[in-house]
C-alpha cells in the first residue's frame, strides 16, 4: 500500500495551493456541481462551449474540497480551456479506470494527473479526487439538454 507521504507530497500541496480559474463565469455558462457525502467536499464549475467545434472555451470553478480534490481541480483547471469535449470525457474515463481498475494514468498534457495515482489504494479518497470530473460531466450533460431545448441550464447533484 502507498504511504501517505506518497499521496500528500510537495507537488500535491503546490497544486492545491494554486487552483486556476476560480469563481464563476457570467451567463450563459453551463454549470455543474458534485459533492462527496463521505468527506463533505464540493466542486462547482461553470463553463462555455464553442457549439461548432464542441471545444470548452471558458471555465471557472469553486473548489471546497480536500487536498486531493484541490490538486485534481488544479490540474484540470490548467488544461481544460481549449479541450474538445470528447477528449475531456476520455480523460475522465481514464482517471476512473486508473483509480478503480488499476488502469494507466492519463498521458500527454494531462500526464500530471498521474501524481494522483497513489490514491488508487485508498478507495475512500476516490470520490473526492474525481469530484472535478463529475462536476464538469454534469455541466456537459446540462449543455446537451440546452442544445436540445435552447434554454440555459444548471445541473446539481450529489455523488
Amino acid at each position: 500500500m502507498a504511504d501517505l507521504d506518497d499521496i500528500y507530497n510537495l507537488k500535491i500541496l503546490e497544486l492545491a495551493a494554486a487552483i486556476p480559474h476560480t469563481g464563476e463565469l457570467p451567463a450563459p455558462a453551463l454549470s455543474g456541481e458534485a459533492h462527496s457525502k463521505l468527506c463533505g467536499s464540493t466542486v462547482a464549475v461553470s463553463l462555455t462551449l464553442d457549439a461548432a467545434s464542441d471545444v470548452i472555451t471558458g471555465f471557472a470553478q469553486n473548489v471546497k474540497a480536500c487536498l486531493l480534490g484541490q490538486a485534481a481541480a488544479s490540474i484540470v483547471g490548467r488544461e481544460i480551456i481549449g479541450t474538445p469535449v470528447a477528449e475531456f470525457r476520455d480523460v475522465a474515463a481514464t482517471m476512473r479506470r486508473m483509480l478503480k481498475e488499476n488502469g494507466p494514468a492519463p498521458s500527454g498534457r494531462w500526464s500530471d494527473l498521474a501524481l494522483l495515482e497513489p490514491v488508487r489504494e485508498y478507495r475512500h479518497r476516490h470520490a473526492s479526487t474525481l469530484l472535478i470530473f463529475d462536476a464538469i460531466e454534469r455541466a456537459l450533460a446540462a449543455g446537451e439538454g440546452v442544445a436540445q431545448s435552447g434554454t440555459g441550464a444548471t445541473l446539481r447533484s450529489a455523488s
